[in-house]
């Protein structure tokens, strides 16, 4: 079996940043909070900021932070208290600061999302000081300001539902042990996926640690971040669609994969042919590893059987059957495969107006493909023998494997949502100009 502790695997960034977990072996009565308002809490904010802390936060800041780590813009003086508060631990300041931004801005779950979570959790504990940061941080964006405004007028149902259910989580989770009920759960389930609720969960474990250390420390709210606005220094989210998680390159690294005979060819097949080892799709698979390990062997096995088909054909065939079937992630797969191999992909540029520009051995591939893909109930002796008169007994049983075998990845591409690596964007933008859009159904009714 290549899998082992697959459980510890789902989060990498944000497991790595924690420290350890605790387990609760008996649960104490459960315990109501009432969240405290956003405009009373801003006001606790001005106030607290001429607190005096339980702690000396004399340090200049200087050193404390890796730039990398900082939320501030380089060059930026501007130290958090609650890094200055780990001064006497040394190295502790930087990794608290990794900490902080990982949670933030790591991940899977869009940032602003999980800034509003924070905002909850310091309204359920009482904390002007998590508040001020969290609320800075959230008005640096127009998706923030959006949260922001939804829980300061206390109108989050209007939110949209997945950026919802992120804070019903956290009201939830917070006041109490047990207290995620079981519809919130499968309602969360519903628009997130494991990775993801994994994420969201270790966001209101960490702010409800992190609202606790400020409440016990009396940490003052630093000037700046109730007079400058925050410009954080941090890379852009890319929104991750999928509904499964898939193994990144850490992953697979402790799971030895590239020992496996028929998985390591493969590998190499998809480098060769798309310049890329396992692409998000066969990444996905491989949470059930004995089945893309089977198929795999089996398509090792009848890829050894010579091709009289030229690698433009092929091309061609699959391109017709994702876009059949209005497969995003294989369609741009199939280009990205084309502009590796050095061919001209003009043809499948026109495809997605209409057939005019396929030679008749060309059209007689495509129109198999497609037939099989959207009728396969009505293929006919005279259909297959006019893809043999075309391509040889072999050169058709390749199209029809061909055909078969994208019908296979789009369907597990659509359920698992696959997102398309950033290298096969491009190339489609490249190519046609513009992000992906559906064929048009006057081009496949051919």
């Amino acid at each position: 079996m290549i899998l082992r502790n697959i459980s510890v695997l789902l989060v990498p960034s944000v497991f790595g940043a924690s420290a350890a977990l605790c387990q609760y072996w008996s649960q104490p009565a459960p315990m109501r909070l009432h969240p405290v308002a956003v405009a009373t809490l801003e006001k606790q904010e001005r106030a607290q900021s001429k607190a005096t802390a339980r702690i000396d936060l004399s340090s200049s800041g200087a050193g404390l932070v890796n730039p990398v780590d900082s939320l501030e813009p380089f060059g930026s003086e501007n130290v958090p208290n609650y890094v200055k508060a780990f001064a006497s631990r040394p190295g502790a300041p930087a990794a608290f600061a990794h900490v902080v931004k990982t949670f933030l801005y790591g991940g899977l779950v869009q940032p602003e999302v999980k800034l509003g979570m924070a905002l909850r959790v310091a309204q359920l504990n009482s904390n002007p000081y998590v508040a001020a940061h969290v609320e800075r941080l959230l008005r640096s964006t127009d998706d923030g300001k959006t949260i922001l405004g939804a829980i300061a007028a206390d109108k989050a149902a209007s939110l949209p539902i997945e950026q919802r259910l992120a804070l019903e989580y956290a009201d939830e989770l917070s006041p109490e042990f047990g207290g995620v009920s079981e519809g919130t759960f499968r309602e969360v389930r519903g628009y997130y996926n494991d990775s993801q609720i994994v994420e969201l969960t270790l966001t209101v474990c960490f702010f409800n640690y992190f609202t606790r250390l400020a409440e016990g420390l009396n940490l003052p709210v630093e000037a700046w971040v109730l007079d400058i606005p925050a410009h954080p220094d941090v890379p852009a989210f890319h929104p991750y669609a999928g509904r499964v998680p898939f193994l990144t390159d850490a992953h697979l690294a402790l799971l030895n994969w590239d020992q496996d005979a028929p998985m390591k060819e493969m590998a190499e097949r998809t480098k060769s042919g798309m310049g890329m080892y396992l692409p998000n799709s066969e990444r996905t698979m491989l949470w059930a590893p004995n089945f893309p390990q089977a198929w795999w062997a089996f398509g090792s096995i009848t890829s050894k059987t010579p091709s009289t088909l030229p690698r433009a054909i092929r091309s061609y065939v699959t391109f017709a059957v994702a876009t059949s079937n209005g497969c995003r992630y294989c369609t741009l797969h199939t280009l990205l495969g084309l502009r590796h191999a050095g061919v001209d992909p003009a043809k499948l540029l026109a495809m997605k107006k209409d057939d005019s520009q396929l030679s008749p051995q060309e059209l007689t591939a495509v129109q198999f493909a497609r037939k099989i893909t959207r009728r396969p109930g009505t293929i006919t002796d005279d259909d297959w023998s006019k893809l043999t008169a075309a391509f040889g007994e072999t050169g058709a049983q390749d199209i029809l494997l061909g055909a078969c075998g994208m019908n296979y990845l789009n369907r597990f591409n659509d359920a698992m949502h696959s997102p398309s690596e950033d290298n096969a964007i491009q190339t489609y933008r490249e190519v046609y100009g513009a992000d992906w859009t559906p064929t048009p159904v006057s081009a496949l009714a051919k």
